[in-house]
Parts: C-alpha cells; sequence; structure tokens
C-alpha cells in the first residue's frame, strides 16, 4: 500500500465538494446530491480494490506455509 492512494482518496474528495458547492450555490441540489453519490461510489470502488488485493495477498500467505 503507498500513501499515494491516500492522497487520490483526498484529492477526489476535495474536488467533488468543491463541485457540490458550486452546484449547491446555483440551485443545483438534486444534481449536487448526484455529483456526492458519484464520489462516493469512485471512491467505495477503489477501497474495494485495495481489500481485494489484502486478502488476496493474505490468501498466497497462507498458501506458502
Amino acid at each position: 500500500m503507498d500513501i499515494s492512494i491516500i492522497f487520490k482518496i483526498a484529492a477526489v474528495g476535495i474536488i467533488i465538494t468543491i463541485i457540490c458547492q458550486v452546484l449547491k450555490k446555483s440551485d443545483r441540489d438534486d444534481i449536487a446530491t448526484i455529483v456526492s453519490l458519484v464520489g462516493l461510489i469512485i471512491v467505495l470502488t477503489v477501497v474495494i480494490t485495495m481489500i481485494s488485493d489484502l486478502f488476496s495477498q493474505i490468501r498466497q500467505l497462507f498458501d506458502m506455509f
């Protein structure tokens, strides 16, 4: 695991927050909600792939012994 993943997740969060704030100021609350959900889905897919990689590494570790 690399620290760059944490920075990427933080960058996605900052960008989504800025977009949502701009959309809310222009009275587009429904689109802001959709954008925030899309950001959440993006981050969750990154985290889920990291967790699946962790489980596959653990599985390989116990197959060695």
